[in-house]
């Protein structure tokens, strides 16, 4: 009687396992590199459903994760207990198709903080031949253009995307043949000729008609006089016709910036402060070395590395200029970062100097060099634009003469350099002409008093002016 209950029982477990193996088996097909590799012993066992295992200890059976109901243990145990008998096999198959000949190319990873862009052009066509890692579209984010480039040599077939469109990374933008196999180029078929037209084609030319004849002369109806035009009043404003504007879509950089301004304006309390700084020594300076700087160095002495030293400097002596609000707190910061603005055809950037205390002048001129040529290309990173703890902008370069310039955020402060003008100045007593340029610091007022922005600028006047005070740190 014993034997024949648990027989029964038996039975019922194993035709429970065949149940739960077939939602496994589901669940199998979802990850085919798991199901692949099971054993097949072990399928078997499961599928007996008279296994002694099963029959001797049902409750062993019910710890089978492959012979349990889905939903009675937890995944994690399921999980646990694959491992130790699958070899688990991870893969990925970016940027290629099912077809072998295909590949895909797709948006790269963009940042931490980027997730998604705009395709702004194409710089190929379909049908172009491309070489592995060639850019063949440029994506347009908050801060840089990304490229996006072909995983594969071959030819375009075609694109997916069109330009405008807001993309992610991962998104297919082209496919691309690596034989170039089934590229065709379309050209539009000619118009067909028209039914009028063939009908006229056919129809064979007839003969001019008579002319009417002669008609006696009428003398014309007299012209009702005319009626005086309404002229617009004085004040009716006339605007220029619409065909003479034009409507374009902000990029989205330009809309980036334009935030960040504006978010500047309406958080920080600006205030700009000005001083006026004497350029005679350092210029002379740059003309005495800069042959030999450029020999030694391989880059050329400019003006803005001077600035960088000075602004350094001025920054270790009022370390509130390096500091930021915080919510109710003060973080001073003990490292200086130096932001530079970069004016490019696509917008403003503001690549950063990093840790500019521990740089000399080469190494600054380098560093400024290097950001400068990817800001124009257009191949500046995101962490190349992250961070920075105070800003220098020099619109002299441009022939400003003087401005006032707006915080970075989350900033506290930013120079400005502006334009050099010979101008007449008082010197030992005598009137002499000196190269002149008005600086300007724009400062956080809830942060910095003006006390503080004074001396800091003043610091810069009085290294600029003198720059052996950085060798003797006076």
């Amino acid at each position: 009687m014993m034997w024949a209950v648990l027989r029964r029982k038996a039975a019922s477990a194993g035709s429970s396992n065949l149940v739960s193996y077939g939602k496994m088996q589901s669940l199998g097909k979802a990850r085919p590199a798991l199901a692949g590799s099971m054993s097949q012993s072990y399928a078997d066992t499961i599928l007996t459903p008279e296994a002694p295992t099963l029959g001797r200890n049902p409750k062993l059976a019910r710890q089978i994760h492959l012979g349990v109901p889905v939903n009675s243990m937890p995944i994690r145990n399921v999980v646990s207990s694959l491992k130790s008998d699958f070899s688990t096999q991870m893969w990925s198959r970016s940027f290629s198709s099912d077809s072998g000949d295909l590949v895909d190319a797709v948006v790269p990873f963009m940042g931490e903080s980027i997730s998604d862009g705009t395709l702004a052009t194409f710089l190929k066509k379909p049908g172009d031949r491309v070489e592995v890692d060639e850019p063949i579209a440029q994506i347009e984010t908050d801060k840089v253009t990304i490229d996006v480039a072909s995983p594969e040599a071959g030819v375009i077939q075609e694109f997916v995307a069109k330009e405008g469109d807001t993309v992610e990374p991962g998104t297919k933008v082209a496919i691309i043949s690596k034989s170039g196999e089934g590229v065709t180029t379309h050209v539009a078929p000619s118009e067909p000729p028209t039914q009028d037209a063939a009908a006229k084609a056919e129809k064979p030319s007839s003969p001019p008609p008579p002319p009417p004849p002669p008609q006696p002369e009428t003398q014309p109806p007299k012209a009702a006089p005319k009626q005086p035009s309404s002229k617009p009043s004085a004040t009716e404003p006339q605007l220029p016709p619409k065909d003479r504007e034009r409507r374009v879509p902000m990029t989205r950089l330009r809309k980036r910036v334009a935030t960040r301004l504006k978010d500047s304006q309406n958080t920080f309390a600006l205030l700009t402060t000005f001083n006026e700084v004497d350029m005679t020594n350092l210029m002379k300076l740059r003309s005495e070395y800069k042959d030999a700087f450029l020999e030694k160095h391989g880059v050329k002495l400019g003006l803005m590395s001077g600035f960088v030293k000075a602004a350094v400097s001025g920054l270790q002596n009022q370390p509130i200029i390096n500091a930021v609000i915080d919510g109710d707190d003060i973080i001073y910061r003990d490292y200086i970062d130096i932001s530079i603005a970069v004016g490019t055809p696509k917008g403003l950037v503001v690549p950063v100097i990093r840790d500019a205390e521990k740089m000399n002048f080469a190494e600054i001129e380098k560093t400024i060099n290097t950001l400068a040529k990817k800001a124009n290309n257009g191949s500046l990173s995101i962490d190349e634009m992250a961070g920075g703890s105070f800003t220098i902008s020099n619109g002299g370069v441009y022939g400003s003469l003087l401005s006032t310039p707006i915080i970075n955020p989350p900033q506290s402060a930013i120079l400005g350099m502006h334009s050099i003008v010979n101008k007449p100045m008082v010197v030992g007593g005598e009137i002499k002409a000196r190269p002149m340029m008005y600086v300007a610091l724009t400062y956080d007022h809830r942060l910095i008093d003006g006390r503080e922005a004074v001396f800091f600028l003043r610091r810069i006047k009085d290294v600029v002016e003198d720059p052996r005070r950085l060798l003797l740190d006076i």
